[in-house]
């Protein structure tokens, strides 16, 4: 249950007066830069008096997951009640760790449809592939029910910028008010779902020297060169002080939580609980404009007709996605490219982010809302109408609809709405090519550089081999568990 009573903390304290002044709107703060994603998190922990509730799909033992798990264990130390629920599929190298932190009076975790054999889990594919295959993809992190930030972004290197791997583009939400109390009922439903194990009945028994050595590895961790500027950012970051203070830009409007029932796992669909009729009832039907950015985009024939239709109304349907190089699930792709044709053929105006260096593109553009300098998409939102905005971890594709659960905030906001809208239009120019039909019907790639103009006539970047496979996976049966 939730610790009910958190307004004399710190945070609700600071919180209160912004709220009272704003009734029936929560404050939210959108989170597109790496480093202040991951800062935001930190400093919550390191502000939380009375409880975490942290909510992933996926979270590795790599810079920045050591650093928040070690956030998260600090808490724990200082009185914070800690309540960790993680799905079972992204969790590789966790088990010793968990299992150890599990042990804590005031830490506790849950694993979300888990694997019975610990290691190859693939196993676990062959002989309950239909429960194995629907996964929890939700992403909240929320302080003494006061403050949580929710989006895309999971807890792992490349989300954060971290090391030298491939960066995300992504998009989290920093939200305070009424919302965050939804948001820590809907915790507390997964939490006690029927799908959520505690972890000492999946995980071995640690050894006494566990948790020392948890402690060991996140103080070796933070010396080293490579978390060096994370550990910067905790400690230089003015987030937390700017929050008590009352002193962060906040932009006031309804948000309306939207969140799959956690038993769409189990393969049921309880009457209004699933996030796709909950995101259509608060956002309505476009009248004018659709802005849509989904890394991993599957329209399916369903989809290209319902972009049909708002075309032949007037409403005008613009969709960034991952180009082929760019895309991290060649699979994904391939579901999606046999689309493109009657996509365009039906109005649509298609983008692919291309895979750029942090050296391509002006530094003025580095912190906007597709993550300029990313060499792939992650962020999962979309505009209506100039007038409402999503941002959560739903992707427009079949396992998002029909598979995963998944979560996210509906914002009515005409201020964060246009800004969203504006970004789109300064950054497909320089960092996504233009997809579109030549005179004769076949597909180019316009690549625009400054005033240089590109045209492709096949994927750009990629090599013969690579399309071929891409071709070869979309005529595969396998759609429906993309």
């Amino acid at each position: 249950m939730p610790i009910e009573v958190t307004k004399d903390t710190q945070l609700g304290r600071a919180i209160a007066p912004l709220a009272n002044a704003h009734p029936g709107e929560s404050g939210v703060l959108l989170l597109p830069d790496a480093h202040d994603a991951f800062a935001a998190r930190a400093v919550l922990a390191k502000g939380a008096e009375a409880s975490l509730d942290v909510q992933y799909y996926i979270w590795q033992y790599d810079i920045t997951g050591t650093l928040l798990l070690d956030a998260l264990y600090k808490a724990a130390e200082r009185g914070v009640r800690v309540r960790l629920l993680l799905d079972d599929n992204g969790i590789s190298g966790l088990d010793d760790a968990l299992a150890a932190l599990n042990t804590h009076p005031n830490f506790e975790v849950r694993l979300f449809n888990p694997f019975v054999v610990r290691s190859p889990k693939w196993i676990g594919y062959i002989t309950s592939f239909q429960r194995l295959n629907h996964r929890m993809h939700n992403k909240s992190f929320t302080a003494d029910n006061q403050a949580a930030v929710i989006g895309g972004r999971n807890v792992a290197d490349e989300y954060f910028g971290a090391g030298q791997g491939a960066l995300f583009a992504d998009l989290d939400v920093l939200a305070i008010g009424p919302v965050v109390q939804n948001l820590s009922t809907d915790f507390d439903r997964y939490w006690s779902s029927a799908s959520a194990y505690p972890a000492s009945t999946i995980l071995g028994k640690p050894d006494e020297k566990d948790l020392a050595r948890i402690v060991e590895t996140a103080k070796a961790c933070s010396t080293s060169t490579e978390a060096g500027e994370y550990v910067c950012a905790i400690k230089e970051s003015v987030f937390l002080q700017k929050l008590l203070d009352r002193d962060l830009d906040f932009t006031w409007a309804p948000v309306t939580m939207v969140s799959d029932d956690p038993a769409k796992v189990l393969g049921k669909k309880p009457k209004n609980g699933l996030l796709a009729q909950q995101m259509a009832a608060a956002m309505g039907n476009p009248q004018h404009s659709l802005t849509l950015v989904s890394p991993y985009f599957i329209p399916t024939k369903t989809g290209v007709e319902m972009f049909r239709d708002l075309e032949r109304k007037g409403v005008r349907v613009r969709v960034l996605t991952n180009s082929l190089e760019a895309n991290d699930v060649a699979m994904v792709h391939a579901g999606y490219a046999k689309y493109r044709k009657p996509l365009l053929e039906a109005g649509v105006q298609l983008f692919e982010l291309r895979k750029l260096s942090a050296n391509t593109v002006e530094k003025d553009l580095q912190s906007s809302l597709m993550g300029s300098s990313s060499s792939s998409l992650h962020a999962k939102t979309f505009a209506i109408d100039g007038e409402s905005l999503f941002v959560g971890s739903f992707n427009f594709d079949p396992r998002s609809v029909h598979i995963n659960t998944e979560l996210g905030f509906v914002i009515e906001s005409p201020e964060l709405t246009q800004a969203m809208e504006d970004h789109f239009e300064e950054q497909v120019r320089v960092t996504a090519y233009e997809v579109v039909l030549d005179e004769d019907g076949d597909l180019q790639w316009i690549e625009r550089n400054g005033e240089e103009e590109i045209r492709h006539s096949h994927d750009p970047g990629t090599g013969l081999i690579k399309r071929m496979l891409v071709s070869v996976f979309s005529f595969l049966p396998i759609e429906g568990l993309l």
